[in-house]
């Protein structure tokens, strides 16, 4: 019973540290041994889509339930989402996008996406990112059941980036990625399959197509980063999670409407 006990505390304040490391959400005071195993507790990425896009799905339920418009529920979706995260993803990927079309070598490249000023390709970015998934919550709304397909968008989005961490070289030598360290390859497995697994189960067998989709969009993430700047960032991670989460769900628009 105490080695369950030891177990079942580990998990959770994995879900916990991964909960502080990819959201804003309030949470009880975790214990510096806590924060030691950021690494291993990326397994639990793909959890706190559930945290995230969990009460956006409650709220666009609700709303569209009431009555408002497609369109009004996908944005008040989209905005408890984006205070959820404190717009950490937005923020990686409007910084990417300035660094990699911005800078003209990697060590500027990078210079630019450590810098806190938003330029043009970063605003034009944000404009996509945020247009693109309204337009499709606002379709899928409209369509009938959503909530599976948000979970699911938001489970492997999350589940991916892990496998990132684990491929890729730091290439900043530095900040969040840098902090938080590399996951072992079966944790980074574990993550992918736990996101993957999740999306199938509550999105079913229509999950499959978005789920390839969302995987090949990493990837090409992943190989624009190795050639860009040589590796991974924090802010290439964000970058992923949303071209990621907007593949799916474009794909699952295309699927269901």
């Amino acid at each position: 019973m105490a080695d369950l006990k030891r177990k079942i505390d580990t998990l959770l304040q994995d879900i916990g540290v991964a909960t502080a490391l990819m959201s804003r959400l309030p949470l009880p005071r975790l214990s510096d041994a806590a924060f030691e195993r950021q690494a291993p507790a990326t397994w639990a990425f793909p959890v706190v889509g559930v945290l995230v896009a969990g009460p956006a799905a409650l709220v666009g339920v609700l709303t569209f339930g009431l009555g408002l418009p497609a369109s009004v529920a996908a944005g008040l979706m989209l905005a408890v989402q984006m205070a959820a995260t404190g717009g950490m993803h937005e923020d990686g990927l409007a910084d990417t996008v300035d660094g990699f079309w911005g800078g003209w070598d990697r060590a500027r490249r990078l210079e630019i996406m450590k810098d806190s000023r938003i330029g043009t390709y970063g605003v034009l970015a944000l404009m996509l990112s945020a247009g693109l998934r309204w337009a499709a919550l606002t379709a899928l709304i409209s369509a009938g059941p959503f909530v599976a397909v948000v979970l699911a968008a938001a489970f492997f989005s999350r589940g991916v980036l892990p496998m990132l961490m684990t491929q890729m070289p730091n290439a900043r030598g530095g900040g969040l990625s840098q902090r938080v360290g590399q996951p072992e390859f079966e944790t980074s497995l574990v993550s992918l399959g736990l996101g993957a697994g999740l999306a199938l189960i509550l999105a079913g067998t229509t999950a499959i197509l978005p789920v390839l989709i969302g995987g090949v969009a990493a990837a090409l993430v992943a190989r624009l980063a190795m050639v860009k700047i040589g590796g991974q960032t924090g802010d290439v991670l964000g970058a992923t999670q949303q071209v990621v989460e907007i593949a799916m769900m474009i794909c699952f628009a295309a699927i269901l409407t």
